[in-house]
């Protein structure tokens, strides 16, 4: 069993629309940039992890292994909702831990267009580029007619709402200062699909979506692909001095799901997964929450991403109100949260989102990110939420000098 895995090679393109481009062609671009990036070559894959929501039945990766190379390794096609990227990333880090592989690579890749709003449990229609949503949540009872609604943003305000009514200083506008904080990282990020800032009036005066969250509040849909190449530590070791001093360590690589609880079959949960994640991925890297240089969390939107400052355990229990007050989560703040401008204003292509997120802490890591770097940065946290499906969380370290 390896000792370690260790990210060599990351890459990310730009968040957009490419409707002159499909999803093999970003999956395909994001692959050969990360592999190009590690100093390697698919040659020298032994497993690959593809992650796709909408396009997951047609076999992508292999799809994508006959456009970079095909080499007869073992595909695993997984379909984990918004966490579908880190679960392909989770995958080849499981396959290179058992001793299966020394290298693989791991891809996560979406094209949705203007895709209309999510809801768990419905079919994509990608000639028509709409998602519909199904009605049921999990496999038993039907949440539509009771909370009225099964779209995300209705979820999630809900959740957002629950958390002010039990929590003192938290209101509309700490949910506001949410999406401040984000859209202002993202104007430093060049692969954002909007580096545009806006003011906290602008936010809290525009069109309501669903209470407490305005359209800036909520993540738009886009195109896009991430990907990273894994190694083992004893092939690492094999490497040049140049490929060592760039890896970065996962520290813990986490995937839980949501355990039965009585009030979840009509409301969903958003928050006992992360909980449960968080608690092993600390216990799995040695450290706490106070030791995080910096976080990318899942700000589908904005009341998620305040709900998780408290799931994350990056505030006192109860504290995400005061968090936010304090600037901690802003890139000059205490513990900075979605430099990179967050889903928010980054974007959030389903399958990309949990390859993404890697990609930007290991790109902190390596002092890489150009004017959004968080100086001196050496251990992050990439946390992903799949709701109704998962919670990954990854904590990536800096290579040791």
């Amino acid at each position: 069993m390896a000792e370690s895995v260790w990210v060599l090679g990351a890459s990310m393109t730009k968040i957009a629309r490419y409707p002159d481009k499909d999803v093999i062609d970003l999956a395909s671009e994001a692959a050969l940039n990360a592999l190009d990036d590690g100093g390697v070559a698919m040659r020298d894959m032994q497993v690959m992890g593809m992650g796709n929501m909408f396009q997951a039945m047609a076999g992508l990766g292999q799809s994508v292994q006959q456009q970079i190379g095909q080499t007869g390794i073992p595909v695993y096609n997984v379909v984990s909702a918004c966490a579908t990227g880190a679960v392909a990333v989770r995958t080849v880090f499981l396959s290179i831990m058992a001793g299966e592989a020394d290298m693989g690579i791991a891809i996560g890749a979406e094209q949705m267009g203007k895709m209309g709003l999510l809801g768990p449990g419905g079919s994509a229609k990608s000639e028509k580029n709409v998602y519909e949503p199904s009605g049921r949540y999990g496999s038993v009872i039907g949440a539509e007619g009771i909370l009225g609604t099964t779209l995300m943003p209705g979820v999630f305000a809900q959740a957002g709402m629950e958390y002010a009514y039990e929590h003192d200083g938290v209101g509309f506008d700490q949910f506001a200062k949410v999406a401040e904080k984000n859209h202002a990282h993202s104007v430093l990020n060049p692969l954002a699909q909007y580096q545009k800032a806006f003011s906290f009036e602008e936010i809290k005066e525009a069109r309501m979506i669903a209470y407490p969250n305005t359209l800036p509040m909520c993540c738009p849909s886009g195109d896009g692909a991430a990907a990273v190449v894994l190694v083992s530590d004893s092939k690492l070791k094999t490497l040049s001095k140049e490929q060592q001093r760039r890896a970065v360590k996962i520290g813990a690589s986490v995937l839980t799901s949501d355990p039965y609880a009585e009030r979840a079959q009509v409301q969903p949960d958003v928050n006992t997964l992360t909980r449960n994640a968080a608690k092993i991925a600390y216990e799995k890297a040695g450290i706490g929450p106070d030791e995080l240089d910096l976080v990318e969390l899942h700000d589908c939107f904005a009341t998620a991403e305040l709900l998780h400052y408290d799931n994350l355990g990056l505030c006192e229990p109860g504290g995400a109100g005061a968090f936010i007050d304090s600037g901690a989560p802003w890139r000059d703040g205490k513990t900075p949260v979605n430099v990179s401008g967050g889903l928010l204003s980054k974007g959030h292509p389903i399958g990309m989102t949990g390859a993404a997120g890697v990609f930007e802490i290991t790109t902190q890591l390596r002092g890489e990110a150009g004017d959004r770097q968080i100086e001196g940065a050496k251990v992050g946290m990439a946390h992903v939420i799949g709701l109704g499906s998962s919670c990954a969380i990854h904590i990536l370290e800096k290579a040791a000098a």
